[in-house]
């Protein structure tokens, strides 16, 4: 997920994971996870993982993070697929995709990740995923879905500050080369996540989660 300013947008929602949560069984706090790689246990990714979507996260499919990129940690029966995102090796963004974005948009975060176990750095990994939209490689999403975000355990990165942040539990809808010009600015209006590219997002917060600025 790109960076993302706080939207001013609220829907009723009440299924944000609490701060200080502990892993079952565990004394690690999942609040206190500021960095995920290959050598992060499995069972704190696949709790970080789940946690972004309660409402579906039973059914899902989770993605942990190996030493050759993500691999697929357990099946699902739902169609969604859980996922700790890292735009920047030192961000952590715990989602997950209903089966459109399944299908579409985690296979270009997928890809990522792979190419990172190779070596590449961010910049090339970027352009190649750029160009694997235009060529056909990755697809947008085809239609209206949902990703949920929902855990407060995302931490990302804020070009205009060059900092890590934590932005609140929210949910997103596919929203593929929308721009501001398409939903309009200002209070009420949604965020968008990488307007007009074929990723873009909108990003609504839900009532009661608790906001954090860059």
């Amino acid at each position: 997920m790109h960076p993302v300013r706080a939207a001013s947008v609220a829907i009723a929602w009440c299924c944000v994971a609490p701060a200080g949560q502990l892993l079952a069984g565990s004394s690690v706090d999942l609040s206190a996870v500021r960095h995920v790689d290959s050598t992060t246990p499995r069972d704190v990714q696949m709790a970080l993982a789940l946690a972004a979507g309660p409402p579906v996260s039973e059914g899902a499919a989770v993605y942990i993070l190996g030493a050759t990129g993500y691999v697929k940690a357990r099946e699902g029966t739902n169609g969604f697929s859980c996922i700790v995102e890292r735009l920047r090796a030192d961000s952590i963004a715990p989602t997950c995709f209903d089966a459109e974005g399944s299908a579409t948009t985690v296979k270009a975060l997928l890809f990522r990740e792979e190419q990172r176990a190779l070596g590449k750095d961010d910049g090339r990994i970027a352009s190649e995923i750029e160009e694997g939209y235009k060529t056909g490689r990755f697809l947008a999403p085809r239609k209206p879905g949902i990703a949920y975000m929902l855990s407060d355990y995302n931490y990302l990165f804020n070009p205009e500050s060059n900092r890590i942040f934590h932005f609140p539990g929210h949910v997103m809808f596919y929203a593929p080369y929308l721009t501001a010009k398409d939903v309009g600015t200002g209070p009420g209006a949604p965020d968008l996540t990488s307007p007009g590219r074929p990723d873009n997002m909108m990003v609504v917060i839900p009532a009661g989660s608790h906001e954090h600025q860059p």
